[in-house]
Parts: structure tokens; sequence; C-alpha cells
């Protein structure tokens, strides 16, 4: 996938996905779905507008889902050649009617556009779907508006989806996502206490402004050389080992014994197995840590 250019003016047409697609759930994909749908049925390239990850703040926001790294892999293995993201700061301010002429039709030379039934735009999220039909119709631009998908008797969204993880329910926050939810980070060193208790991790600081799951272990998986690894991740700050760590994922990879330091590994939470909790000494950390992957095996086994 090609992310376009500030500058850059696609010549070659396009239908065109417009939201912020945050954690690219299973509502997003409905959407997302729409434009690859019309690229097709219209002979275009399929592309995506949306806003860099972090860069839309409001006060129900306690962080992002996805990394813009992560957000941009998954859009170009969906099948999207092109995306066109931007700081919220940089077009927060401009109408309506700028927005469709300059970035829809002037940059992404858009043929058709897909969106949320409830998607806005403009200045002040002055701008509707209707609107946004009434400006594209003028410029020969088709607009497909997608019905919001509702599941468990709610609407799937962000906001949703950010609760649940914060609550530690992540195989509830998996479903609505419509795969698990995870990261990439890069290796770092750490105390490399596990070592001594032959259990070593791996530590992944958590990027600042993405959502922090509730602390504690979790059943997870670590892609490793091509492969899908179980482990044990702990997520949290550590206090039985500092009183003063930022927050991360260690993770005891099961079987897996090579030195993985600076690779950027993706990992996939399953299933929340325990609070975070301060440990008298390090002998019941480490007691707890067997009992811990045991439980990971075990689910893993029956799952």
């Amino acid at each position: 996938m090609i992310c376009i250019d500030k500058n850059k003016v696609l010549d070659k047409g396009t239908a065109a996905a417009l939201g912020v697609f945050d954690g690219l759930h299973l509502g997003h994909q409905k959407v997302l779905g729409g434009a690859l749908a019309a690229a097709e049925e219209l002979g275009c390239a399929p592309a995506v507008f949306t806003f860099r990850s972090g860069s839309v703040t409001s006060k129900d926001i306690t962080g992002t889902l996805t990394t813009e790294a992560d957000k941009l892999k998954m859009l170009g293995g969906m099948g999207f050649e092109y995306a066109l993201t931007a700081d919220f700061a940089e077009l927060k301010d401009m109408s309506a009617e700028d927005f469709v002429k300059h970035v829809l039709k002037g940059r992404l030379n858009t043929r058709c556009v897909v969106c949320g039934e409830d998607f806005r735009f403009g200045r002040g999220g002055a701008g509707d779907v209707n609107a946004l039909r009434e400006i594209c119709g003028g410029l020969g631009i088709e607009v497909r508006a997608v019905k919001k998908l509702s599941l468990g008797g709610a609407e799937v969204s962000s906001t949703r989806i950010r609760a649940l993880i914060e609550r530690g329910e992540i195989a509830a926050a998996n479903e609505l996502l419509g795969r698990r939810y995870g990261y990439t980070i890069k290796v770092e060193h750490g105390a490399q206490l596990g070592r001594t208790w032959n259990f070593p991790t791996i530590n992944q600081p958590l990027p600042k402004g993405l959502v922090l799951p509730r602390f504690g272990v979790y059943a997870a998986k670590v892609l490793v050389d091509g492969e899908w690894l179980a482990g044990v991740t702990n997520i949290g700050v550590k206090p039985t080992v500092s009183k003063s760590a930022p927050p991360l994922a260690e993770t005891f990879i099961i079987g897996c014994h090579e030195d993985l330091y600076g690779k950027a590994l993706p990992i996939e939470l399953y299933e929340f197995v325990r609070p975070e909790r301060v440990f008298a000494n390090f002998g019941e950390l480490r007691d707890e840590i067997a009992r811990n992957t045991e439980q990971v095996k075990e689910y893993f086994k029956h799952s």
C-alpha cells in the first residue's frame, strides 16, 4: 500500500473509505469492505482517507486501539492500494466544501466514497452524509453510506471496545474487533530476572497514547519467525520489581529460547488470567509465573 505524500495528487480514480478507523473493528470493516467492493465494481483503485492514530482527541477517548504503523499494515493487508492520512489539527478548520473539493476530489481523485451513516466532516463536524451527497453530486462523486453494525444488543464502536479492554474483558473486545487485540512493539532489554528463574521474558514498552488494558496476566501469542507461539503476558508496571516502572508488556514465550532483543514482534491477547498484584518476595512471584504458565498451556490446549 502506498501512503500518499501530502502534496501528491493521484491520476488514477479511486473508491475511498472515509473514517478514523481506530481499531479497524467489525463496524469499520463493513465500511472498508464497501470501498473495496466499489473499487472492483467501478474498475478503480481502493483507497482510504483517515486521520493519524492519536491525532483525534476528545474527552471520551482514553487511548487509541491501534498504532499508526499497525493500522496501515492492516489496511494494506485488506487490499487497499492508497492511504491518505492527516493530523486532525491540519484539517479541523477546513470547510465541508473544501474538504470534498481539495482532499477527496483534488488529492484522492475519488469517483466513489464510502462512509458510515453517522459520518461527520468539515469545520466543527458541520457536514453529515446528506451534505456529503450534495457536495459530491456536483463533482460527479458517488456516495455510499453504510449502516451501523450492532452485536450483543449494542453498536460496535471504538468507545465500547476501549471500555472492554480497560476492564480486562479481552475476549469480548476481540469479538467486536473481529480479530485479536494486539500490537507490534520493539523488544527492549529488561532486568533479566526471569532468566534466573528459567522464565526468560521479552519486554515491550507500551507506546504512549495506546489504550491500556487492565493490568494483569493474559494468555497471548507472539509472532516469532513466522510462527505464532503461546505466551504468558503481564501488562502493567511490575510492582513487585519496581516502584516507578512505566507500563509494559512482559511476555514469557513458552518453548522459545531465541535472542529477540531489538526485534519488533506482533503480540495478540486472548484471555485475561488474573489481575496484577504485589508479591511478598521474588520466590512467590516465580511460583505464580509457573502456575500461570500451566494455566495458559491448558487454555490453548482447549481453545
